[in-house]
């Protein structure tokens, strides 16, 4: 194959046998520093694929060649992430646990992600339940993250736990704030932006305070109102606080989207797997156990021509389904932590 200088381009590699070969590797074998225009084989996928360096609406980064030219498809993904919920207060005598606050809720659209860079995803859980432990407030639960080199790091933060009757929870703030115990218990404040404020306890009426919901204070003895989201395309609500009852057993109702309802007896109610839902509050004359928070969720919504790929990890569980009416994908992860790949 002959290589020359020609007028019509820089070089001419035309010929009638043999081929071009390129560099080849890794993305950690990547040039630390390419220029636009670059290109190089990825060895990162089956088959290997040819990538550009190039630049998307001001943010360079490396793309296949496939997607990089008139027919590319941007990757902006719509996203949803909500922390594990707050456990509620354990029960003392005569005095009832506050209910734990919803873990924190944050969800965007048009968040500009790049084809074969890996972004971290943990899926927080919830904070357990307190069993066999009376006077004790409830803790906080995990935080639910995505983070990655090109954008801003996404924490929803975990739900406040509920009060108990020794000392409200030193953890009784969070995403929203956990309810405080019966008996003029103070309760935790919510994160701006992701929950709200618990409800206090009160001696009137003996009644511990509701946790914090993602659009609504606790209510008295009833847990705040989550929020709805249709990223899936179906509405389902999420991070709604755990409750509290009084003395005499009369119980809260848990806030929309996953708070637990307070017990009338036995165990109190855990907040909704992948909800975010702070669990409800331990009862009177109870040597615990109040309910545990609910684990959160991370949802994706991104164009068909994508496909995520979970490079590395420990425990991720997810699904996979196309909307029929606009053709996106929407992933599902609803436990685990680790690294992403869109391809």
């Amino acid at each position: 194959m002959a290589l020359t200088k020609v007028s019509t381009g820089v070089v001419d590699m035309s010929g009638n046998t043999g081929g071009l070969v390129i560099a080849k590797g890794t993305e950690e074998q990547r040039p630390a520093s390419p220029s636009i225009g670059m290109i190089r084989e990825s060895t990162e996928t089956t088959p290997s694929k040819v990538e550009v360096y190039t630049d998307n609406s001001g943010t360079p980064g490396w793309q296949f060649l496939e997607e990089a030219g008139p027919s590319f498809i941007p990757l902006t993904v719509d996203y949803l992430v909500v922390a594990g919920g707050g456990a509620g207060g354990a029960g003392g005598t005569n005095v009832t646990g506050g209910g734990g606050g919803a873990g924190g809720l944050l969800s965007g659209t048009s968040l500009n992600l790049i084809s074969g860079t890996q972004y971290n995803v943990i899926v927080g859980g919830g904070a357990p339940a307190l069993s066999g432990t009376a006077d004790l407030g409830g803790s906080r639960g995990s935080n639910s993250i995505i983070s990655g080199s090109n954008i801003t790091t996404i924490t929803a933060t975990g739900g406040g736990g509920g009060g108990g009757n020794n000392s409200d929870s030193p953890q009784a703030s969070g995403g929203s704030g956990g309810g405080g115990k019966e008996s003029n218990g103070t309760p935790g404040s919510g994160q701006s932006g992701q929950g709200f404020n618990g409800a206090a306890g009160t001696e009137t009426g003996d009644l511990g305070g509701g946790g914090g919901g993602a659009s609504q204070t606790g209510q008295g003895g009833n847990g705040g109102d989550g929020l709805s989201s249709s990223i899936t395309g179906n509405t389902v609500f999420y991070a709604g606080g755990g409750s509290a009852n009084n003395i005499s057993n009369q119980a809260g109702a848990g806030g929309q989207g996953g708070g637990g309802n307070a017990p009338t007896s036995g165990a109190g109610q855990d907040g909704a797997a992948n909800t975010g839902g702070g669990g409800s509050g331990g009862f009177a004359n109870s040597s615990g156990p109040s309910g545990a928070g609910g684990s959160g969720i991370v949802i994706l919504r991104y164009p068909s021509a994508y496909a995520i790929t979970f490079q590395t990890g420990v425990g991720f569980i997810s699904s996979t389904a196309t909307l029929s009416a606009t053709s996106e994908k929407v992933t599902t992860i609803t436990a685990g932590s680790g690294t992403i790949t869109f391809a």
